[in-house]
């Protein structure tokens, strides 16, 4: 009890100008700190001052309009990180399952429709206790804007430094058709015999990237294009010609025989990425939801090594 009471006896800055500083420190910013509290930059840089003042110590190098963490500022910001996280987990416990707030996922249209969506009964039964709300969207994301927590994109785009990013699974393509319009098995080049190749204007470089990846020319007679790369895979599935596809998007189809691979599946260098404004160990429903799409996204392309000619696994 003397412990606590000597601790409550130190004079701490006010809550309000911690979590001012930790949003400037996380970014790196005033401007962005502003925006993500809905504060002026004069408001923010006022309680950065008065925090320093209180401190006697400076937490920020300021150089060319840009700021830098000191190294007490970095100091600072840990036990600030630290605190916020612990009051977060003690809220979410007083509050009860019941009251939780669902863990906010931007995703990829294409790859929520066609491969998570399907998947997420087998999350919640594992996690009941961690709710997800799922937004789709592509390209960059505002964190703050949006009230997203996690982005599932793929690595085809800047998102700055301002958040945290990990690899969760190499993308892989392929051609995908029904079987009718599949070349023949004994072709000696399946790509050649291709009648009609459809595109989507999202992924515009996709038959010239697997071109590139697999050494095959492509030589078609009619060339179709879409909006985007989900309408290109359902044309897919409709016949209309063969598509470029993700081992991914396209497993469910394959192992129920609706399309196959008739020259299987490569890498074609890019990567799928889960994004976050906050380290995933400092919350365990990111951490839980990361490790768990990666070892979907890792059965998934086992199970595509099994049908990428669009057999069915023994």
């Amino acid at each position: 009890m003397r412990e606590k009471n000597s601790l409550i006896s130190i004079k701490l800055p006010p809550l309000n100008s911690l979590r001012i500083f930790e949003a400037a420190a996380r970014h790196q910013s005033f401007v962005r700190a502003a925006d993500e509290l809905h504060l002026t930059h004069g408001a923010v840089s006022r309680q950065v001052r008065l925090l320093e003042s209180q401190l006697a110590v400076a937490l920020f190098e300021r150089r060319n309009r840009a700021v830098f963490l000191t190294e007490h500022g970095a100091i600072l910001l840990d036990a600030c990180v630290d605190m916020l996280v612990r009051l977060h987990k003690a809220v979410r416990t007083i509050k009860g399952p019941a009251q939780q707030r669902p863990l906010v996922l931007s995703c990829e249209p294409t790859i929520a429709i066609r491969w998570l969506i399907p998947r997420l009964p087998a999350y919640r039964a594992r996690y009941p206790e961690h709710p997800v709300h799922l937004l789709t969207a592509g390209g960059p994301v505002d964190f703050a804007r949006d009230h997203v927590d996690l982005a599932l994109r793929r690595n085809d785009f800047n998102w700055g430094d301002e958040c945290h990013a990990e690899p969760v699974g190499a993308e892989l393509i392929g051609p995908v058709c029904v079987a009718a319009l599949a070349p023949a098995a004994d072709a000696p080049m399946p790509s050649a015999a291709f009648s009609r190749l459809l595109h989507s204007r999202t992924r515009p470089a996709a038959w010239r990237q697997w071109q590139e990846a697999t050494g095959q020319p492509v030589r078609c007679e009619e060339s179709e294009h879409f909006e985007h790369f989900y309408l290109s895979l359902q044309a897919a599935n409709a016949g209309l010609g063969v598509a470029i596809g993700s081992a991914y998007m396209v497993g469910d189809d394959l192992r129920d025989g609706r399309l196959v691979a008739p020259c299987g599946f490569v890498a074609d260098g890019s990567q799928y990425m889960m994004l976050s404004p906050l380290a995933f160990d400092k919350d365990e429903r990111r951490a839980h939801f990361l490790d768990w799409v990666r070892k979907e996204l890792a059965q998934s392309r086992q199970d595509a090594g099994l049908l990428s000619a669009g057999k069915p696994s023994s």
